[in-house]
């Protein structure tokens, strides 16, 4: 892919642009689900980072209709956007954990909230991806476009597991192949700076993702909030977090390595101040986005310079050579 001295990587804004052919903006809205890692499914207590809101603090009350919440959103965006599709977005907890035919219920009244909807997004977690979710799935991708969002983080076991992320790699391969054998576009989400991950182990989770069938990407730094177990336990026990100098080094790196194909639809978090412990560098969000655009420009470096780069020149060790190239 060929990129602008101005647009050095794939961002989600020109993707939408180019599809849909103006503005599209993700409207969150709550449904009310929980999670199999917090009900005793598979453990309880949920992962660590995650906040009592289910990494929703910006979707709608779950009270509300659905209507009602989606309607609110709408306006406060329509300030900045005048003239914009949406996207209708299910963000809190794992929106697929449901019986089917609720499932159903629940989307089917989600896209009818609105005429200018073009696709709808639902996150969720990659043991939670069923055959008969699929199938459902496709049929509806034949009406609306349908986007799924996998929370993954890291590739790292040992990280996984110390942050009680409750699945492991082999299940988000696994839904990702299922997902892709009907073409349902696929979006991760990484986490930089999580508890005792290097540089390079950061950099090995991209190296991975460039093997999977994937669509979008959302690189998140890691939030440590009030409301988590991981926060109470830094209030504890404080430990390193990244500064802003090594979250713009890694991200930059990682930008360089990623599949130029691949659309990145997040280069970074919003924190809520009410909870946000640290690192308090990422309250200036746009500052931390333009620093990262300063850095690909300064290196003269684009997304994909690096991967591209060693599959050319083919100088990679025992690990890229395993998960760099197929």
């Amino acid at each position: 892919m060929k990129f602008t001295i101005n647009e050095r990587y794939n961002n989600l804004s020109s993707y939408y642009k180019n599809k849909y052919g103006k503005k599209v903006f993700k409207v969150p809205i709550n449904a009310g689900f929980t999670c199999p890692n917090l009900d005793g499914k598979v453990a309880k207590g949920g992962c660590k980072f995650c906040s009592a809101f289910g990494s929703g603090e910006f979707g709608g009350n779950k009270k509300d209709s659905f209507q009602k919440q989606f309607d609110e959103v709408k306006e406060r965006m329509h300030q900045k956007w005048p003239d914009a599709f949406y996207t209708v977005y299910f963000q809190s907890y794992t929106n697929t954990y449901a019986p089917l035919p609720k499932l159903k219920e629940l989307y089917e009244e989600a896209i009818s909230l609105d005429s200018n909807i073009v696709q709808i997004s639902i996150s969720t977690r990659p043991d939670e991806i069923s055959q008969e979710i699929v199938d459902y799935l496709y049929e509806l991708d034949q009406r609306i476009d349908v986007q799924i969002e996998l929370g993954l983080q890291t590739i790292h076991e040992k990280t996984a597991n110390d942050m009680n992320r409750a699945h492991d790699l082999q299940s988000f391969i696994d839904a990702v192949a299922l997902l892709r054998s009907r073409n349902i576009e696929t979006v991760v989400h990484i986490m930089d700076g999580l508890p005792g991950e290097t540089y390079d182990m950061m950099i090995e989770t991209i190296k991975f993702l460039n093997t999977q069938d994937i669509q979008g990407i959302k690189i998140h730094m890691l939030n440590i909030l009030l409301n988590s177990k991981l926060g109470r336990e830094y209030l504890k026990n404080p430990f390193p977090v990244l500064t802003r100098d090594e979250y713009l080094k890694v991200v930059v790196d990682q930008i360089a390595w990623l599949r130029d194909d691949i659309v990145i639809h997040r280069l970074t978090g919003d924190g809520d101040p009410k909870y946000l412990i640290e690192p308090k560098w990422i309250m200036k969000k746009f500052t931390v986005l333009n620093d990262i655009n300063k850095r690909l420009k300064q290196l003269d470096l684009y997304q994909g310079v690096y991967y591209n780069n060693a599959k050319k020149h083919r100088w990679f060790n025992t690990f890229t050579s395993t998960w760099l190239f197929k």
